[in-house]
């Protein structure tokens, strides 16, 4: 079924995840954009709440409910609040996740599970709980995956893996929604390394502190890639270059990107540098919260040029198309000079009357004769044989 997002100004959003990282991006995103309503969720309610007060403000008001993704009740009560304050909700983007580091040996069955009812059965919980409100009335789901969603990352093998259930039942649930006429638009995001808490809240198995594989992207390129999908129907945005290409890769020559993780996998998730222990390890309750970024150094990259493409197509598509003529000037307009450029004329000298030509003979053999007035200086010899007698 046809249908028309509402633009963010008149919107009611759910965000979980909302403490911190790309999360609290978001939410921040949406306030710039004066949206009229958030419903922020995380475990952490003080931070929540102290962050619900500073977005609160103009036509924007936020609210702040402490819920735990994995329990099916605390979502059903985020939709209930919602409800209640604002009349509905119009976007749900479900971002809540944890993260662990080290082999699938050494983990314990225990927290594998505890990873995969956050990050994917909390997807499935919010995603179902939404569609049931917006088939009414018509809105926007947006599940954040990852580029993990297409090629599983070493050392992170747990997280790549509901990555993977992530995209596979946003896509199943769009299908579904689609054939159902349901006017509900749902959008998967993936993210490449994001500059966020993320490592600092993982559960650590390693024998280092925990970093994201360079280059790191800023948190806010993917909270503008949300905030677009609250307003467009996109099927998927991916933000970053850098992790779009080893996935296409993967798909390409995966045994070449499997040897590349094995060898830089360690080197490329570890770092020396002493992160905050208050944040570390929310696999099973709330820790430090309320930053977007991390402790690490360095700068993450504040632009994607492939966001932006997916954003803008058929701008990206005409600039690509001009791009393409001014190489086509470039170097094909010169040969396309030089063969239309006439061919010299060449003076030919005039054939003198006395130039040895070649004459064709009806018997089919060549004669070398001169021209007009020459005496043939034949001797009798070289006569025609007489017959004897």
């Amino acid at each position: 079924m046809a249908f028309r997002q509402k633009p963010v100004e008149e919107q009611v959003i759910v965000i979980t995840g909302a403490s911190s990282g790309i999360g609290l991006a978001t939410a921040h995103a949406f306030r710039a954009r004066r949206a009229r309503g958030l419903v922020l969720v995380a475990r952490n309610e003080e931070a929540l709440r102290s962050i619900a007060d500073e977005l609160s403000g103009g036509r924007t008001y936020a609210i702040a409910v402490a819920a735990d993704v994995s329990r099916h009740e605390d979502l059903e009560r985020v939709a209930n609040m919602a409800i209640d304050t604002f009349g509905g909700f119009d976007t749900w983007v479900n971002d809540a996740a944890v993260a662990l580091y080290g082999s699938v040996a050494e983990i314990p069955m225990k927290d594998q599970r505890q990873l995969f009812d956050i990050n994917y059965w909390g997807v499935v919980d919010g995603s179902m709980i939404a569609a049931d409100h917006l088939r009414h009335n018509g809105g926007t789901i947006v599940n954040v995956g990852s580029v993990l969603s297409e090629r599983a990352m070493i050392l992170q093998t747990q997280y790549s893996a509901s990555k993977h259930a992530v995209k596979a039942f946003t896509d199943g649930l769009r299908m579904e929604l689609e054939s159902q006429g349901a006017p509900v638009s749902v959008t998967l995001i993936k993210p490449s390394s994001i500059d966020t808490p993320y490592v600092e809240h993982a559960r650590n198995y390693l024998d280092r502190e925990t970093a994201v594989p360079p280059p790191a992207y800023d948190p806010h390129l993917v909270a503008k890639a949300i905030v677009f999908a609250a307003e467009h129907r996109r099927r998927e945005i991916t933000i970053g270059f850098g992790g779009w290409v080893i996935g296409a890769m993967g798909k390409v020559a995966p045994r070449l990107v499997d040897k590349a993780m094995e060898w830089t996998g360690h080197g490329s998730q570890t770092t020396d540098h002493p992160e905050r222990p208050a944040m570390r390890d929310n696999l099973y309750q709330a820790r430090e919260d309320g930053d977007i970024y991390s402790s690490l150094p360095g700068e993450p990259r504040k632009t994607s040029l492939l966001l932006e493409a997916q954003l803008h197509p058929f701008l990206s598509a005409a600039i690509l198309a001009g791009i393409a003529a001014g190489v086509a000037a470039l170097f094909v307009t010169p040969w396309m000079v030089g063969a239309r450029r006439p061919r010299r004329e060449v003076r030919r000298r005039p054939i003198s009357r006395y130039q040895h030509t070649i004459r064709r003979s009806g018997n089919g053999h060549d004669k070398h004769t001169f021209g007009p007035g020459h005496v043939s200086q034949r001797v009798a010899s070289e006569g025609r044989s007489q017959p004897r007698h």
